[in-house]
């Protein structure tokens, strides 16, 4: 018998999860290398919203696409329905809250994302917004809000012994879900 995770969530035999946070924190580095390790799908949203038009175009000023919200959670509903998903996404508010049996906020030291970001030719608006995005935690308090208490869980991100400590963490969490079920 799968495992619940709570009210109103459907059984399914892999759990899903969501890494969040700002851009920069290691999120896509970390949901594949979990992916990998677990054998689950990694799922990106930045790129699934490229590949299949998942968008009401392009946003000059913050240079990325703006996501259809809408498209994206029906592109996903039998993906998610199966279960064993990675789904990395710097938002988190507008998935369904059945979905995912573990909601991860990386965080990390400003200075640490000013220069991710700064590298990866973040400037201006783009830059101030994510740095203040990080410094007032506000996908810590969105995913907080969208979620259960008991499934939301921050962790640091500031090096690569941050991301292999994760990793150990997340494979240990996705294994005894499983045992569980």
């Amino acid at each position: 018998m799968a495992q619940n995770g709570g009210s109103g969530r459907k059984k399914r035999e892999k759990p899903n999860v969501l890494i969040t946070g700002t851009p920069g924190t290691g999120k896509t580095t970390t949901s594949a290398a979990l992916a990998e390790a677990v054998h689950f799908r990694h799922i990106n949203i930045g790129d699934l919203v490229k590949e299949k038009n998942l968008h009401d175009g392009w946003d000059d000023q913050l240079e990325c696409y703006l996501i259809n919200e809408d498209l994206v959670c029906d592109e996903l509903e039998d993906l998610m329905d199966e279960g064993g998903n990675i789904v990395d996404y710097h938002g988190c508010d507008f998935f369904p809250e059945r979905w995912f049996d573990h909601v991860v906020v990386l965080q990390t030291e400003n200075s640490v994302l000013y220069d991710r970001l700064t590298k990866r030719g973040y400037t201006g608006q783009k830059l101030s917004n994510n740095i203040e995005c990080e410094i007032f935690q506000v996908l810590l308090e969105e995913a907080k809000e969208s979620y259960p208490e008991g499934i939301v869980v921050a962790l640091r991100s500031d090096s690569v012994d941050d991301i292999e400590k994760n990793l150990l963490t997340l494979t240990d969490w996705i294994r005894s879900w499983s045992s569980l079920s």
